[in-house]
């Protein structure tokens, strides 16, 4: 393995000004950006890695669905901080899990050292400050979909290197069902699968509330009471209603854990639209999480290469 390769990017660090005027943009918001910690929780531009190759350290032309994140854009974003998820495949047989989740966790790690000059990987606070003085880009790993390893609790203890696991995905699991899973709309989280987020809790993984259906959502807040969950990639249904979004409760519940509450990038959560909103949406379910939780609960969760566009 080559390590610390080279990337080619424009550091607007150094041109603000420029920057200002390629966004169209005052220098004034380029400077507050510049000064501020950006940190996007959930980011799924390793599917595609996986899947088709993609060079993570050449620079992209965006489309629809994916090539919307790489490593030069990462830079020139000046992003402090990234979550890199590992999208599960439901279908994977219970023998085989623990070792295509290794397969996968490895395969990221070996990108992080590649670029070791401008990345770093991060699974605590400590970690990310430690990045920060370097200059470096902390970047933590979660898994998409705790089916991932939900053949055996103790598969927790076999991946260190990962911060967070959300819950669910689109299917049915062990662990409990998806919002999008109408069959099973009253199903809650089973045995396992409360023993599944206390064991997270003991390991000191994040729990993620995202994609899962609102009885597990709370039978998940009832197994942990004391520990902080997070939603990290939603739209909010007091401002746009919709079987993926969240409501007031769930946004005051995870607040009032410590937890914050990531709005997605994804027009069809956002707004009633056929195929795009504008960026004015994702600040009004922001706006809305505020009003309901404080300044403290919104983050910002894109899902870029998550299928957006």
């Amino acid at each position: 393995m080559v390590h610390n390769l080279t990337l080619e990017f424009t550091d607007y660090k150094k041109y603000p000004a420029l920057w200002a005027k390629r966004l169209g943009i005052s220098i004034e918001a380029v400077e507050l950006y510049l000064e501020s910690e950006v940190i996007d929780p959930h980011t799924d531009s390793f599917i595609w890695k996986r899947i088709f190759g993609y060079d993570m350290g050449k620079r992209h032309k965006p489309r629809p669905f994916f090539s919307q994140v790489d490593f030069p854009r990462c830079l020139e974003a000046n992003m402090s901080g990234i979550v890199w998820d590992l999208a599960t495949n439901p279908l994977n047989r219970d023998k085989n899990k623990l070792e295509v989740a290794r397969r996968n966790i490895d395969l990221i790690l070996d990108e992080f050292n590649k670029y070791s000059e401008h990345f770093q990987h991060t699974v605590s606070y400590s970690d990310y400050l430690s990045a920060r003085k370097k200059n470096k880009v902390a970047c933590f790993m979660s898994i998409q979909g705790g089916q991932a390893i939900d053949n055996n609790l103790d598969n927790l203890d076999k991946i260190p290197e990962i911060h967070r696991i959300t819950l669910v995905h689109f299917t049915k699991s062990k662990i409990g069902a998806s919002n999008a899973d109408i069959r099973n709309k009253s199903t809650g989280l089973s045995d396992f699968g409360k023993d599944f987020v206390r064991k997270m809790v003991d390991n000191k993984i994040l729990v993620d509330l995202s994609h899962i259906n609102r009885k597990g959502f709370f039978d998940a807040l009832e197994a942990v009471p004391d520990s902080i969950v997070v939603v990290t990639h939603t739209g909010v249904n007091g401002v746009y209603q919709c079987w993926r979004n969240i409501d007031d409760q769930q946004i005051k519940a995870v607040s009032e854990t410590g937890g914050t509450v990531g709005i997605i990038y994804h027009p069809k959560f956002l707004a009633k639209t056929i195929v795009n909103c504008s960026i004015d949406s994702i600040i009004d379910h922001l706006a809305h999480v505020i009003n309901v939780a404080g300044e403290d609960c919104p983050t910002l969760g894109s899902d870029y290469d998550g299928l957006i566009y």
